[in-house]
């Protein structure tokens, strides 16, 4: 008798327990602030760059400015994740396209999710490789040389950025025959 009224009294407490528990909430995903490796001879800057939660993935949200006469329509751009002993992991290497008129600004974010699970303390760094407009192309020389060092601390080794002319969506030239 002693025994079954034991068994009872556990099964109630175990009952009461189980029923009574709440399910554990998820850990809410929060913006993720990125520093940007700003390229001085690009015609493009990037300002404010965060990483927003979206289904499984962020969406990198940015403030652009163009500093150039003309429209910009895209750029490559690469993110990148640094822990706290200094290893670093490519996290997305993008290219993306949009409308930017010339001397603009806008702010813009980017629909490709990024799939990833940032770790805590770790830092992000953006830096644009390549910007394309109609006229042109900019694009930064050993990049991701360029970016390691940046990185790793070492700010002496500054990006070359070259230019060269966009044939492939250039506007056509009216020809006018006399």
């Amino acid at each position: 008798m002693r025994s079954s009224v034991l068994a009872t009294a556990m099964l109630i407490c175990l009952a009461s327990t189980a029923h009574g528990q709440k399910a554990q909430p998820k850990t809410e995903r929060r913006n993720v602030a990125v520093e940007v490796f700003q390229v001085l001879g690009l015609p493009v800057n990037v300002h404010e760059a965060v990483l927003l939660p979206k289904d499984g993935g962020y969406l990198l949200r940015c403030r652009m400015s163009n500093e150039s006469s003309s429209e910009s329509s895209g750029l490559r751009y690469v993110l990148t994740s640094i822990d706290g002993v200094g290893g670093t992991q490519l996290i997305a290497n993008r290219t993306e396209g949009f409308g930017l008129p010339g001397y603009g600004t806008k702010s813009l974010t980017f629909v490709t999710p990024i799939k990833f699970n940032p770790k805590e303390g770790n830092r992000f760094v953006l830096m644009v490789e390549q910007v394309l407009s109609a006229e042109a192309i900019w694009e930064v020389i050993k990049a991701k040389d360029t970016l390691e060092a940046y990185v790793k601390g070492d700010y002496s080794i500054q990006p070359n950025v070259m230019r060269v002319t966009n044939l492939v969506d250039a506007p056509t030239q009216i020809r006018v025959i006399y």
